[in-house]
C-alpha cells in the first residue's frame, strides 16, 4: 500500500507550513494516483523530464570527455558532421516521427487496427528507405566533390552515411512510443543509452588506440545501431501485447502526403536549430565550431525541459482537438507554457552565473565562448515563453501554417548568419540565432491565436479570465 504524500506532509512539515504543504502534497498525490488525462499528462511530463534531465547531464558530460579527448580541432570536425547527421536523420523520416502521433490515437479511437497495423509496420520501412537512399547519395556526392567539401570531412561524412538508416529508425519509433504513453522507451534509448554508449566506445578506442574524429563516428555507428535494435526489440514486444494481430493496411502516397507538412516542420525545426552552426563550418576553422558547440550544449541543460514538455504534450493536442473539447485544450496548453518557462527560467539563471565554469570543463580554449551565452540565452527563454506552440498547431490541423512559420524563421536564420558571422565571427552566429528564434516565437504566438483563439505565452493579461476547466478548479 502507497504511504500518502499528504500524510508524510502532515507527520513532517512544522506547523507554520504545514497548511500550504498540504495543498502542495495533495496535488502531487493527485498527479500519483489520478486516471484522469491530465495527472496522464503529468506523469508523463514527469517522467520526460526526469530523461531529459539525466540525458542532458550525460550528453554534456559526454560532450565534455569528446572536447578533451579528441582536442579541438577534431572535434570541431565531429561537431560539423554529427549536426548534417542530426539534420539528415530527422530529414529522412518524411515526417512520420510527428505524424504518427496525430493517426496512432486515431486509428487507435476510431477503432481501425488493420490502418493501425499498416501505420506501425510502414512508417518504418518508407524512413530506413528513404534514408537508405539518401545515405548512398551523400556517400556518391562527397566522392564526387570531396574537392569542395575538404579532405579532412571526407572520411567522418562516410562513415555518417552507415549511420543514417538507423538514426531514422529511432526518429520514427521514438514518435510511436510516444503516441502510446511509452515515454521511456521513446526517450532512453536516443538520449540515455546512445550516447553512454559512444562514451563507453570511445573511451575504449582512445585507451587502446587513439581518440580522433575517425574513432569517435565508428563508436557513433556501433551505439546508434546498438540503440536503434533495441528499442525495436522493446517496442515490438510492447506492440505485440496491445496491438491484436490481423492483416495491415497501407497507404503509401496518402499517408506520405499527409506526412509531407509535418516533414517541412521538422525539417525546419531541425535547420532552425543548427544554422548556426552549419554556417559557421563555412567561414570559421574547425576550433572556432568547437567553441561554439559547447556553448550550445551548455544551453541544451535549458532546451531538455522544452523537449521534455514537447514529447509529453503533443499527442494530447492532437485528440483534444479532435473531441471538439475546447475547455481541455485551453487549459492544458496553459499548464505546458508554464510548464515549459518557469524550469527554464531557473535554469536560465543558472547558466548565466556559471557559464565561466561549465565551459571550462571543456578546456581552457573553450571560456572565450562565455559571452555567447547572455545572447544565446535570450532565444532560449523567448521559445519557452510560448511553450510547445509548433506541437500545438501541427496536432490540431495547422501544420501547413507552422512549416511555412519555420521556413520563414529559417530563411531569417540563413541570412542574419552569412551576413554576421563573416563581420563579427561567433558573436555573430550567436545574435542572428537568438532574433530568429524571437521572430519564431512572435510568429508562432500570433498563429495560435488568430487560427485557434488560443493565447499560448507564459502572461496572460488579467482581462482575459480563467478557462472552464480553471473556474472548476477553483
Amino acid at each position: 500500500m502507497r504511504i500518502s504524500v499528504v500524510a508524510v506532509a502532515e507527520k513532517v512539515v512544522p506547523g507554520a507550513w504545514r497548511e500550504k504543504a498540504v495543498g502542495l502534497a495533495a496535488r502531487a498525490d493527485a498527479m500519483i494516483e489520478g486516471r484522469d488525462d491530465r495527472a496522464l499528462a503529468q506523469r508523463t511530463a514527469l517522467v520526460a523530464f526526469a530523461i531529459r534531465v539525466a540525458s542532458a547531464v550525460l550528453a554534456y558530460l559526454s560532450q565534455i570527455v569528446m572536447a578533451r579527448l579528441l582536442g579541438t580541432y577534431d572535434y570541431g570536425i565531429y561537431v560539423v558532421v554529427w549536426v548534417w547527421l542530426l539534420i539528415l536523420g530527422a530529414l529522412t523520416s518524411l515526417g512520420f516521427g510527428t505524424s504518427v502521433l496525430r493517426y496512432i490515437p486515431e486509428f487507435i479511437a476510431t477503432e481501425r487496427p488493420d490502418m493501425l497495423r499498416g501505420m506501425l509496420f510502414g512508417s518504418r520501412v518508407f524512413g530506413v528507405l528513404a534514408a537508405s537512399a539518401l545515405a548512398l547519395a551523400g556517400i556518391a556526392g562527397a566522392w564526387a566533390f570531396g574537392d569542395f567539401i575538404g579532405e579532412h570531412y571526407l572520411v567522418p561524412i562516410y562513415l555518417a552515411a552507415i549511420c543514417l538508416p538507423m538514426m531514422t529508425l529511432i526518429e520514427v519509433q521514438d514518435g510511436i512510443a510516444r503516441a502510446f504513453d511509452w515515454i521511456d522507451l521513446a526517450l532512453a534509448p536516443p538520449y540515455l543509452v546512445r550516447p553512454l554508449m559512444i562514451l563507453v566506445f570511445l573511451g575504449a578506442a582512445a585507451y587502446f588506440a587513439e581518440a580522433s574524429v575517425t574513432t569517435a563516428m565508428i563508436a557513433s555507428i556501433l551505439a546508434t545501431w546498438a540503440t536503434a535494435v533495441g528499442q525495436l526489440v522493446l517496442l515490438e514486444r510492447r506492440l505485440g501485447r496491445n496491438v491484436p494481430k490481423g492483416p495491415r493496411t497501407i497507404t503509401a502516397m496518402p499517408w506520405i502526403m499527409a506526412s509531407l507538412p509535418m516533414f517541412l516542420i521538422e525539417g525546419f525545426f531541425v535547420l532552425l536549430t543548427n544554422t548556426d552552426v552549419i554556417v559557421a563550418g563555412w567561414y570559421l576553422p574547425p576550433e572556432d565550431i568547437a567553441v561554439y558547440f559547447a556553448v550550445v550544449k551548455t544551453l541544451a541543460l535549458v532546451h531538455f525541459v522544452y523537449f521534455a514538455v514537447r514529447a509529453a504534450s503533443a499527442h494530447k493536442f492532437s485528440q483534444y482537438h479532435a473531441a471538439g473539447d475546447r475547455a481541455r485544450l485551453e487549459d492544458f496548453i496553459q499548464d505546458s507554457v508554464r510548464w515549459t518557462f518557469w524550469p527554464s527560467f531557473a535554469v536560465s539563471v543558472a547558466m548565466l552565473l556559471g557559464g565561466r565554469l561549465f565551459l571550462m570543463l571543456f578546456g581552457p580554449e573553450f571560456v572565450d565562448g562565455y559571452p555567447l551565452v547572455f545572447v544565446l540565452v535570450l532565444g532560449v527563454l523567448a521559445r519557452a515563453s510560448v511553450g510547445p506552440a509548433e506541437a500545438l498547431l501541427t496536432m490540431s490541423g495547422q501544420q501547413r501554417l507552422c512549416a511555412t512559420i519555420y521556413a520563414m524563421t529559417f530563411a531569417l536564420n540563413f541570412a542574419l548568419n552569412v551576413l554576421l558571422i563573416p563581420m563579427i565571427g561567433l558573436m555573430g552566429a550567436a545574435i542572428a540565432t537568438t532574433i530568429a528564434i524571437g521572430f519564431e516565437s512572435i510568429m508562432l504566438f500570433l498563429a495560435a491565436r488568430d487560427r485557434l483563439g488560443l493565447h499560448v505565452f507564459v502572461w496572460r493579461p488579467a482581462g482575459r479570465g480563467v478557462t472552464r476547466t480553471e473556474a472548476q478548479r477553483q
